[in-house]
Parts: C-alpha cells; structure tokens; sequence
C-alpha cells in the first residue's frame, strides 16, 4: 500500500472498537439504573410509590386512613398519580443517565 494512502479495514476495525466500548458503558449504565430509585409520593403522602430507574414498581404504600375513609375512587386516583409520577421520574433519569451515552446514534431512543 502506498504511504499517506488509508486502510479502510482499520477505520472499520476502529469504528467496531468504539462500538464495543459504547455498548459496555450502556450495559453498566442500564445495570446502574436497575439500582437507583425514585419515589412519588401523592395526597400529603397518603399514597408513595417506589420506582427503579429502569421503570420497575419496587413499592407501593398506602396509607391506612386513607383506606378508612372508604372512598375507593380517590384511592385509585391517587395510586395512579402516583404510579404516574413515579414513572415520568425513572424516565427522566434514565434520560440523565442514558442520554449522553445514545448521543447522535441514529434509531435510538432511550
């Protein structure tokens, strides 16, 4: 091969090993979120869920006046904001902490 001339078998190489690299960060930043936890907590703290970052409901608590009070509908309102809200927050950093990492890669939407 001539000199000042590219091998394009080593940027392909180069390009694999990247790719490799940034498929490893992903793999341990997605094991890392799997450990992390948001709460939502709603209604003066009647109705708390726990939520990992990688969007598993881990937790759900409700507090015992709440379920006195008997109204079942204002209990599922408040379960499903709270779900809701915990959801939006293990989303949020799961985009913190995926995001950088998907920078310009075409198709991937985390």
């Amino acid at each position: 091969m001539a000199k000042g001339m590219l091998n394009p078998m080593g940027g392909q190489a180069g390009l694999l090993k990247q790719m490799r690299q940034m498929q490893e960060q992903l793999q341990k930043a997605q094991q890392e979120l799997a450990h992390e936890t948001v709460t939502a907590s709603v209604g003066g703290g009647a109705v708390k869920v726990v939520m990992s970052g990688d969007q598993v409901c881990q937790k759900v608590e409700i507090s015992p006046e709440l379920l006195q009070s008997g109204d079942l509908e204002m209990l599922q309102d408040l379960v499903l904001s709270a779900l809701n809200d915990a959801l939006n927050q293990a989303r949020e950093l799961s985009a913190k902490k995926l995001g950088p990492l998907a920078g310009g890669i075409p198709g991937l939407n985390l």
